[in-house]
């Protein structure tokens, strides 16, 4: 059995998605949480942390709803794959050319982010492409 026909099984895209939900749901409520202490550790703007945790939990809102299909729909799921690759550009584009004031640990978590978040949409990514050549994985 290839990589791409595991990665393309409901099943294990389904799980794909649920770590998307949990980890963006634990990232957007430490951001919501502690702005002030993550501003003042990463170097970002408090309004930046708090807006991008709050946009982190339509993410998070996409990705359960996706997995709670009986068929995960495949425009929702593009849907994801490019707010997730959109958000791997903006982490990168903040970590080498954000505000003066970034720390190191600012462009680490940046860099964290833009990778988990890389390897969720490639997954995903798989999953659809495997989805667009079988109909096996219901979805729609």
């Amino acid at each position: 059995m290839s990589l791409i026909s595991v990665l393309g099984s409901p099943t294990v895209l389904r799980r794909v998605l649920w770590t998307d939900a949990a980890s963006g749901a634990a990232t957007g409520a430490l951001q919501l949480a502690v702005p002030g202490v993550l501003s003042a550790w990463l170097g970002l703007p408090a309004a930046w942390i708090t807006a991008s945790g709050a946009l982190i939990f339509a993410f998070v809102a996409l990705a359960v709803y996706l997995t709670t299909r009986a068929a995960v729909p495949r425009s929702g799921l593009w849907l994801l794959v490019l707010g997730n690759a959109a958000w791997v550009v903006g982490c990168l584009e903040l970590a080498f050319a954000g505000p003066a004031t970034l720390t190191a640990w600012g462009q680490a978590y940046l860099l964290v982010q833009a990778v988990a978040v890389a390897v969720l949409a490639e997954l995903q990514w798989m999953g659809l492409r495997r989805a667009s050549r079988s109909v096996e994985l219901g979805l729609s």
